[in-house]
């Protein structure tokens, strides 16, 4: 029997309840990985219905079709002669799993369900975990083995891991390499977020590290529906190193990885770890399902040397410009509209958003460039022409991008000429206009019936009203958002409508620095997920990059919404000083709030530690005791996010990854005299530690 085993995996664009676009790619992926004469395959975690259908896993119908694309799969004579590992759910004894179907030549060999489940964000509550392995009936078949075991070929032994598995503590994989399985299989529908990559890859890698393996990835890639992207990363590792890497982000929607691996090099790193021969002579066996096949051909001659790779690792700033761009692509074929429209304010914000929308229009030219048909198909299905090429970013981006600045009394000249130039420059279609005369006529109808007329601050108004005045501008900009978004086509004799793009960063939608149903309220969000302080790293990029010099002016002004009188043309509202806190000190409460689980106290008690050179307790107290009033008076907002890019941990989206009240008890009244306390015990030991250090000082003296 030979020893260099030819094994693939698979990184693909799966789109949930897309049975016959998911079953053409995983058909694709097949015949590729037989092409290069691989003799096992592995995909995505449930590629077969999608990953992403939520409350779908709870339907009949999404069980059935699941079987009848698995029966297709049987059938075919593309699956022939190939170890096949699909991803599906399964109901058993009225029980639904998250499973892995590995089969060959027609028949099934196992069923493994994950036995770990990802927390909240992946929905996987409707598909439970299962240990013990069973017998089950399935097709024609009397007998099929389900559960936690794993298989034994002619050549070597098999074992699967499914996603969340591999980040377990416990992870499978332990013990099935201490019971002699040499290679381990992982499908996984593992999202993308800033920083993340490096994480799964050491996983990966330390997985067999310390006791020998062949381990091989597989993951969902694009947007398969719904706020999170999945930036694919296939990979194989040997014995601790990356062998073969996938890309991270790309517009390809089926990428197979093949690699022919010698199993001996698994078998000689395993025998001089005397600590690992020790422990796999005491461990529990896994139950084993034979199969008549191998992964090598018995004719080997030539021994495949795998030398190890560097991983390349995308800096942040490039993963804002090629993660949200993806996400956008995604979203803008598969919803058939034909382009996008951006409310463009000329703040960093918003030119983000825009500069992300222009890195997808680089990606999509390069993709049609390196001859990706499906990526043509869908330019040309956008535009409406059959002949069209898209090889200039700046010629695609203006039959697909409409921006929009949309000034009023209280905007500058400085951000019109801004906006204006960055549209240049990016070759968007751009639009000026003035929303004064929508103002004054919804504030005309409420002084109309009331008989009042409310005022800004500058002029004499309350705090009520200069509010009231600057959510009325707002609101007015989501309305004509809306408007141009469905016509402006239409005015140009051009076919479709836009969809509309928001511009909210996350730290903003942490603190409710937002109107209800503004601007901000749109189809779809790129940056929602992404703090000031990286999207000004990425405008920094895109200026290096992209050679976007309009964006220096950007970069340079302070951020702010423009809805208050100016002074003398000048401008007379900052967002930090709207806010009553810094960009920087936002995403530092917010990790705290989310990542590290701290309530005010908590928090408090971090901070006085993190800020103690900057700030004293006092100090802290009132920042903390600030922010979560403002959080908790404006959490009622975080309902009508608009959907965004899953980008960061700390997310306030309470639709998917935020699950907390939005009406709060908005004095905190038991934990903020918690935190009084403990700045009144600081206080004390201060002023005692000073009078003994006073007192040592004069004693001192005394002696002299």
């Amino acid at each position: 029997m030979g020893t260099a085993a030819t094994v693939a995996t698979c990184a693909l664009n799966q789109w949930a309840l897309d049975f016959d676009g998911n079953l053409e790619r995983i058909f694709k992926s097949i015949k590729i990985a037989k092409s290069k004469g691989a003799r096992y395959r592995l995909g995505p975690e449930l590629e077969i219905c999608g990953y992403g259908c939520s409350d779908h896993y709870y339907e009949s119908d999404t069980l059935l079709h699941s079987f009848q694309v698995l029966a297709k799969l049987l059938e075919s004579a593309a699956t022939r002669d190939i170890i096949c590992d699909v991803g599906m759910p399964v109901m058993h004894r009225n029980v639904r799993y998250n499973c892995r179907v590995i089969f060959l030549n027609k028949k099934i060999l196992l069923i493994r369900p994950k036995i770990t489940l990802a927390n909240a964000k992946y929905y996987e509550n409707s598909i439970l975990p299962l240990h013990v392995c069973q017998n089950i009936f399935v097709f024609c078949q009397e007998t099929v083995p389900f559960g936690d075991a794993v298989l034994a070929t002619k050549d070597t032994c098999l074992g699967a891991e499914i996603c969340e598995e591999l980040w377990a503590p416990n992870s499978p994989h332990i013990e099935m390499g201490l019971d002699g399985v040499e290679i381990f299989t992982n499908s996984s529908g593992s999202h993308h977020v800033l920083r993340k990559a490096h994480t799964r890859v050491d996983l990966v890698n330390s997985a067999t590290a310390k006791n020998g393996g062949i381990y091989i990835l597989a993951n969902q890639k694009g947007c398969d529906g719904d706020r999170l992207y999945y930036d694919g990363c296939a990979m194989i590792s040997v014995n601790g190193d990356t062998v073969a890497q996938g890309s991270q982000f790309s517009l390809n929607d089926v990428e197979v990885l093949v690699a022919t691996l010698d199993l001996e090099d698994v078998r000689s790193y395993r025998a001089e770890i005397s600590s690992r021969n020790l422990a796999a002579s005491k461990v529990c066996p896994y139950p084993r399902v034979k199969v008549d096949f191998a992964l090598s051909c018995s004719d080997d001659v030539a021994v495949p040397t795998c030398m190890p790779i560097q991983w390349r690792h995308h800096s942040p700033e490039e993963e804002i410009c090629l993660g949200p761009a993806c996400w956008l692509w995604d979203y803008l074929r598969r919803s058939k509209q034909a382009g996008f429209l951006l409310p463009l304010s000329g703040g960093i914000d918003s030119s983000a958003t825009a500069c992300i929308v222009y890195s997808m229009c680089h990606q999509v030219c390069l993709a049609v460039k390196n001859g990706n048909a499906e990526v043509l198909a869908d330019a040309r299905k956008i535009v409406n022409d059959e002949t069209y090429v898209p090889e200039d970013p700046r010629e695609f981006c203006r039959r697909i991008f409409t921006t929009c600045y949309m000034a009023s009394e209280n905007s500058s000249q400085d951000t019109c000429n801004r906006a204006k130039l960055l549209a240049e420059q990016i070759g968007s279609y751009h639009i000026n206009l003035n929303i004064d005369v929508a103002v004054k006529a919804v504030v005309g109808i409420f002084s109309l019936v009331t008989g009042r007329s409310p005022c800004f601050s500058v002029y004499g108004g309350s705090s009520r009203e200069n509010l009231a005045l600057q959510n009325v501008q707002a609101r007015i900009r989501m309305v004509l958002a809306y408007l141009f978004a469905q016509l402006t086509l239409w005015t140009r004799g051009m076919p479709g409508g836009l969809l509309v793009l928001g511009s909210s960063n996350v730290d903003e939608s942490l603190r409710g620095y937002l109107t209800k149903y503004d601007c901000s309220s749109a189809d779809i969000n790129p940056i929602g997920g992404i703090s000031k302080t990286d999207l000004k790293n990425f405008i920094q990029y895109c200026i290096e990059n992209f050679q976007l010099t309009s964006l220096r002016s950007i970069m340079s002004a302070p951020p702010t919404a423009e809805l208050e009188p100016l002074v003398d043309g000048q401008l007379s509202q900052t967002d930090e000083a709207d806010m009553g806190m810094t960009y920087a000190e936002l995403s530092i409460y917010g990790k705290l709030r989310k990542i590290a689980k701290a309530g005010p106290y908590s928090m408090f008690c971090k901070l006085i530690s993190i800020w103690k050179e900057i700030c004293t307790p006092r100090e802290v107290a009132s920042k903390v005791k600030h922010f979560f009033r403002m959080y908790s008076i404006n959490r009622h907002k975080m309902t009508t996010l608009t959907p965004a890019y899953h980008a960061e941990n700390y997310s306030p989206d309470d639709n998917r990854f935020d699950l907390r009240p939005f009406l709060y008890n908005t004095t905190w009244s038991w934990q903020f005299r918690c935190i009084d306390k403990q700045v009144n015990t600081l206080l004390l030991t201060h002023k005692y530690m000073f009078a003994q250090i006073q007192q040592h000082g004069l004693k001192q003296l005394s002696e002299l």
